[in-house]
């Protein structure tokens, strides 16, 4: 009679076993594509072929209303939030650059000058995830494996690799246009593995570079984006139009070129590849995982713009290159072993000079304002330095002079408002120090409070007017807290997601979560997202 209850018993708890009991993917690809805005998915639609973004959206789960939900909205910030699953408030990155008023200098997201460069003579690898405050999605993989998942991260920016492999990953990789080859940095390895110097030496590069940049399609095809030849895009090196073919000049000690062509995401690719195969990546039952990044199409979309040809072609290009991927999975590992979730570190403002043509407000910022102000601010104040900094959109105030003379911060930003507010595109300036009398609608406060780092962020904060920014006439670029610029892609595809969507509001820190969730291991440390139900079928 006994065994017959451990039998029954036993069979029970099987029957019953708990959800992380279930098995994990052996493989876990995050993608995410530079400046990918929402509305590239349905805009492009009908040319995209099946295998690629459609059968993500297809056959895979579409979060159709997910957004960032900080400001500002860059290419660093963009990937620590997507894999930390919170906000620079927490995870420390506050921009691509921002300037550190304690040591009196700028610093970039991912250096590290205690490091070197593996793999080139060049200092282009002297970069760490050291910056970054909180763990990952991928750091907490490693630690719940005990260090047996493999983790790489992938992607042409160091910053598109770096943050997303986290702390404690085999090794991530990143482009360095000098020398034409993937490298790394002695934070992570002291040589690059042989799988690695075997495809830098196929010079893979140089035949890409080698064609001329062609349109995938007739031009009279691209009807969902404007004429080829605007005054308002970017030539690339060596040319005197914007049109194609592109012809694309190099060296053999300059192969940058290829960032501003749809043959960057392509070598990224081909490398995402090697690194599954020479690393054995998705072969046995414990889960790896690849952060790949595409970073071409935010090259290719600061030089021409949203609703260029040039943006259309590369999308079009990176929807082939997903499906050779998706192929892949299919082949070498099998889609059910394998979790994909594609999405994008941040959109893009359409050109000012196109918004205009179609009769929509919209114009170039003169950072001009910024030394007027500095000017008005010492008539106002008295001689001195008053603001030590301007890096993204934030004025950072020289402190030590407003003690010295026992001026409040608040008296600065009541003088600096009023004078900015004068200025053509400015919509309003947030003392960052006293966000509860911000004067902006609720849903914006929130995105600056969670953008808001006491010790890297500035003092004030200048918001611009929709569709207006701080650049170059030609082309376009992105940071705000406007739509264009949070609404971005979110699919997930592969391993237990089922086919649907969702127009329920997500965000972009909830991407962590939710893998961890599927994966049965912590989130991570900094955390404020929340795992989507939809995904988890919980």
């Amino acid at each position: 009679m006994n065994i017959l209850k451990r039998v029954f018993f036993f069979l029970f708890f099987i029957i019953s076993a708990p959800a992380w009991a279930q098995e994990n993917p052996k493989l876990v690809v995050g993608i995410v594509v530079d400046q990918m805005r929402y509305d590239y998915l349905y805009r492009y639609y009908d040319k995209y072929s099946e295998d690629g973004l459609k059968r993500l959206m297809n056959e895979g789960f579409n979060c159709r209303n997910n957004h960032y939900d900080y400001v500002p909205t860059f290419t660093g910030p963009g990937h620590a939030a997507v894999y930390t699953g919170t906000s620079p408030a927490i995870n420390g990155i506050a921009g691509n650059d921002w300037y550190d008023r304690y040591n009196d200098k700028m610093v970039y997201c991912a250096e590290d000058k205690s490091v070197t460069s593996v793999g080139s003579d060049s200092d282009a690898g002297k970069m760490s995830p050291r910056n970054l405050l909180a763990s990952t999605v991928t750091d907490q993989l490693r630690l719940a494996s005990r260090k047996r998942s493999k983790v790489i991260g992938v992607a042409l920016k160091d910053r598109g690799s770096i943050l997303p492999a986290g702390h404690m990953p085999n090794a991530a990789y990143w482009f360095d246009g000098s020398n034409g080859a993937f490298i790394s940095s002695t934070y992570y390895l002291d040589e690059l593995p042989a799988w690695v110097n075997e495809f830098n030496a196929r010079n893979l590069p140089e035949k890409y570079l080698s064609q001329d940049w062609e349109l995938l399609l007739p031009l009279e095809d691209y009807v969902e984006s404007g004429p080829d030849n605007r005054p308002y895009e970017h030539t690339l090196s060596g040319e005197e139009q914007p049109v194609f073919p592109h012809k694309l000049k190099y060296s053999d000690t300059n192969y940058g070129i290829i960032r501003s062509t749809p043959f960057g995401n392509s070598l990224t690719l081909d490398f995402a590849l090697a690194a599954i195969e020479g690393e054995e990546m998705g072969k046995d039952e414990i889960t790896d995982f690849l952060a790949l990044s595409f970073s071409s199409t935010d090259y290719v979309g600061h030089a021409f713009g949203p609703y260029s040809v040039e943006a259309q072609d590369t999308y079009l290009r990176l929807d082939r290159d997903i499906a050779r991927l998706l192929n892949y999975i299919d082949e070498h590992i099998g889609k059910e072993n394998v979790l994909v979730f594609l999405t994008a570190d941040h959109g893009a403002a359409d050109v000012p000079a196109y918004s205009a043509e179609e009769g929509i407000p919209s114009g170039i910022f003169s950072g001009d304002a910024f030394k007027e102000l500095d000017k008005h601010l010492n008539e106002q104040l008295g001689e001195g330095k008053w603001i030590i900094r301007n890096a993204n959109y934030q004025l950072y105030l020289n402190r030590d002079l407003l003690a010295s003379k026992n001026i409040p911060i608040d008296r600065v930003f009541q003088i600096t408002q009023e004078f900015l507010l004068k200025k053509d595109g400015v919509y309003n300036v947030v003392n960052l120090h006293d966000l509860s009398s911000a004067t902006v609608p609720a849903a914006y406060l929130n995105k600056i409070r969670n953008g808001y780092n006491p010790k890297r962020s500035g003092d004030l904060l200048v918001l611009l007017e929709p569709n207006w920014f701080q650049g170059s006439s030609k082309g376009t670029t992105h940071g705000s807290i406007y739509s264009y610029d949070t609404h971005i892609p979110l699919l997930w595809y592969g391993f237990t997601v089922p086919a649907g969507e969702t127009s329920r509001k997500t965000h972009i820190t909830d991407i962590a979560p939710t893998v961890a969730q599927l994966l049965h291991i912590l989130e991570p440390n900094g955390s404020i997202g929340l795992p989507i139900g939809e995904v988890t079928g919980k």
